[in-house]
């Protein structure tokens, strides 16, 4: 029996996990949720797993949800950084799924790691804002981090069993997201709404925007290059509208590895959840008869230049990934919101890197910093705007 801490649960990687937690109850059970103010769902969640300690973002939520949650219920309320940081480093459990949004995972993942829990990893933002520290602090202690994101879970099968002087180079694939035929020009019209539609996943709000935006594959781009100890040289950005192919592998022999499936989170949490066995999920093959085609294309950098300023940012090193990452969240957070327009946001992004001072190998405190002065960067940009 896996005892789970899921931090995130209220969103789309954290209801999925709870899917394969209740498709299985004999090989997993919950002992920690944390969200951040969903607290409808919490409720719910906590009256069907019974865990312990139930989260919440800060105390105002706290105090509603201890109302809210019956008397037979047996979860301790606690909220804000602690309380997650408590979620992530409690004795009974084994395992802490991160999935909340944003830099907001770095500090529980950390706590979770000093505490020797393996960490099942959906929060790409951990790792492009302090993937050296994190890193080296998991190998430290011994701690696996297990990908849970479609495309690093892929490179994670994909590599099984190879050596790693053999790899030559990792193919990450995009789905290119919603707009990814929709002219240039066109981009100034572009609505939270029609961004919001992903053509192939079903996501919450931020990782869905940054897809069309392709932030979402630049992020992953650094993920990959912490996870798997590669230089960014070596992973290549590939557009797949079908997302069937969820990324490849090539070797120094020339032979390349992918791995398929269908688009749906489940496969890939199941197998981070369950590793090195893999569950029975009864998920459909793709259907490889039906005149299905996989067709594959460069991104185009520029009606997508988030892709191109990760890429810098991650070549740069430093603080400068953090900042980025935060003058994203920011700008994202804007448009959702009717602040900015679509096209605004590699230009707040763009800003708000060219003004910041690099700080080579920084450490937690001053990657924190960094993250903090470049929110309240791009909040000046926004203003400006």
């Amino acid at each position: 029996m896996k005892r789970l801490s899921i931090l995130g649960s209220t969103g789309s990687i954290g209801r999925n996990t709870l899917a394969v937690v209740a498709r299985f109850p004999e090989r997993f059970t919950v002992v920690a949720l944390a969200a951040k103010s969903n607290l409808r769902l919490l409720c719910e969640q906590i009256a069907l797993f019974k865990p312990e300690l139930a989260v919440v973002h800060n105390q105002h939520l706290a105090g509603e949800l201890r109302k809210m949650l019956s008397e037979s219920s047996r979860a301790r309320v606690l909220c804000g950084t602690e309380g997650y940081c408590e979620a992530a480093s409690l004795q009974s459990v084994d395992m802490v799924v991160t999935a909340v949004v944003g830099a907001a995972g770095l500090v529980p993942t950390l706590a979770a790691i000093d505490a020797g829990k393996d960490v099942a990893l959906a929060n790409k933002e951990t790792l492009v804002v302090a993937g050296e520290i994190v890193m080296q602090n998991a190998a430290a202690r011994n701690v696996r981090i297990l990908p849970v994101d479609s495309e690093h879970s892929a490179i994670f099968q994909c590599l099984a069993g190879s050596r790693p002087e053999d790899l030559s180079k990792i193919l990450l694939t995009a789905s290119g997201g919603p707009f990814l035929n929709r002219p240039k020009e066109e981009f100034a019209g572009i609505t939270p709404e029609s961004a919001l539609r992903h053509p192939n996943w079903q996501m919450g709000p931020k990782i869905t925007v940054d897809s069309a935006t392709l932030m979402n594959k630049g992020l992953e781009v650094i993920e990959a290059k912490w996870l798997f100890g590669v230089t960014l040289a070596q992973i290549e950005v590939v557009v797949h509208p079908q997302s069937i192919v969820h990324s490849m592998v090539a070797f120094r022999d020339g032979s390349v590895m992918a791995q398929m499936g269908v688009p749906d989170m489940k496969g890939a949490i199941a197998y981070a959840l369950s590793f090195p066995a893999r569950l029975p999920l009864a998920q459909p093959v793709p259907d490889f008869t039906n005149g299905m085609a996989l067709t594959f294309q460069k991104p185009d950098l520029e009606k997508f230049p988030c892709l191109s300023l990760a890429f810098r940012a991650g070549e740069s090193g430093g603080t400068l990934p953090a900042v980025m990452n935060a003058a994203n969240e920011v700008a994202v957070q804007a448009f959702l919101n009717g602040r900015v327009a679509f096209t605004r946001i590699p230009q707040v992004i763009r800003a708000v890197m060219e003004m910041h001072t690099v700080i080579d190998k920084p450490d937690l405190t001053a990657l924190l910093e960094a993250d903090r002065w470049a929110r309240a960067a791009a909040e000046e940009r926004i203003d400006a705007l």
